[in-house]
């Protein structure tokens, strides 16, 4: 899977920024939130509602809800939770999880199943919403606890520039516009010379930094539950003037933008791709076009093109392949194909709206 870009020393200070605890204070910690949830067979991201001490999550039609395992759970700093990961939830009933705070106080709070969609939408797909973040930029979604979007911002933030922001298309319309940037010759010194645009579903975790593979700190995927037939998006792209390498050596093909989607089985920290839809173009287009693209269930043959297969060469099993239901959807789009490597041609520009699935 393509990855997004952030050269190391950004990447850093990003991590240093972030990790600072939100929740300060000053002696024992009265906080006591649940921050992130995950059960098995969850539908989408979890509806987390701090003042009611409640939290709602989709579990599509069908699905036995008397054994619904809890997959993650992040509660605030210094405090601790009745349950675990692994425990097993029955959600047939509203359900509850006491967390306990630093300083001794007691937060219940009541953990409601509701019945998914059977034809789910990504939230935001319309790219209407951005908020403003703490550093004074706009990021995809209605606020950064409930955002199903990220973007590479928080690294080429820091130089004082920005590869995606939101392009207002006129009467209250907006889109993402996706630029490829030219870091400057102190980057460059790095192997770093460009940052592509990009968005995708997921977000930056500070805490996985690897100086030596920065891309590590990008989660990418969201909680999905369904079987598109295809995905659809509306697109401007124009490829910059020169493309070139990591060192800077000009490329005898020109740029190209990549847009998809993967429908992903994900268990026990196992990935299997389900579906794949891939849209890759060096023409250029003008004007914002209607695509459409073909999700592909099971495993690719040799007919397509490398880079559509997984990285972890694994697909679903034929079965699976013919009747399974996804646990997650990654999107990404970017403005250079392979921005991944640091190759691309600057100013390479990339328009992206409705972003829709298809069920047929």
């Amino acid at each position: 899977m393509k990855k997004i870009i952030f050269i190391f020393l950004i990447t850093l200070a990003s991590s240093f920024l972030n990790s600072c605890v939100e929740e300060d204070y000053f002696g024992a910690s009265s906080y006591g939130n649940i921050k992130e949830i995950l059960v098995s067979n969850q539908a989408g991201n979890a509806i987390i509602l701090t003042d009611s001490l409640l939290v709602k999550v989709e579990i599509p039609g069908g699905v036995d809800l008397t054994q619904i395992t809890l997959e993650t759970l992040e509660i605030s700093s210094f405090a601790y939770a009745d349950k675990s990961v692994g425990d097993v939830l029955n959600l047939q009933e509203n359900q509850m999880i006491v967390v306990t705070a630093e300083d001794g106080s007691v937060h219940p709070w009541t953990i409601e199943a509701i019945v998914a969609s059977e034809t789910p939408q990504l939230s935001n797909g319309d790219l209407n919403q951005w908020y403003l973040t703490s550093s004074n930029y706009y990021e995809p979604g209605s606020d950064a606890n409930t955002t199903i979007w990220g973007t590479g911002n928080q690294g080429t933030q820091i130089l004082g520039d920005l590869a995606t922001f939101p392009e207002n298309l006129g009467s209250g319309n907006l889109a993402a516009k996706l630029i490829t940037l030219d870091l400057g010759p102190l980057a460059g010194t790095f192997g770093t010379p460009i940052a592509a645009g990009s968005l995708f579903t997921g977000y930056f975790n500070p805490d996985n930094i690897e100086i030596s593979d920065p891309e590590a700190a990008i989660e990418f995927g969201t909680p999905f539950a369904a079987r598109p037939t295809k995905l659809r998006f509306k697109y401007q792209y124009t490829p910059g003037p020169e493309n070139e390498d990591q060192d800077g050596n000009p490329l005898n093909y020109g740029d190209a933008c990549d847009i998809y989607a993967l429908l992903e089985i994900r268990q026990s920290g196992n990935i299997q791709r389900l579906a794949t839809a891939w849209f890759r173009s060096d023409a250029e287009q003008g004007s914002l076009t209607t695509q459409e693209v073909d999700f592909i269930y099971g495993e690719l043959d040799a007919s397509y093109p490398a880079y559509m297969f997984p990285e972890n060469g694994i697909f679903v099993s034929d079965d699976l392949a013919q009747f399974g239901l996804s646990t997650h959807i990654t999107f990404v789009a970017s403005s250079s194909f392979d921005g991944a490597h640091f190759a691309g041609a600057v100013d390479s520009e990339l328009i992206i709206d409705d972003i829709e699935l298809v069920y047929e």
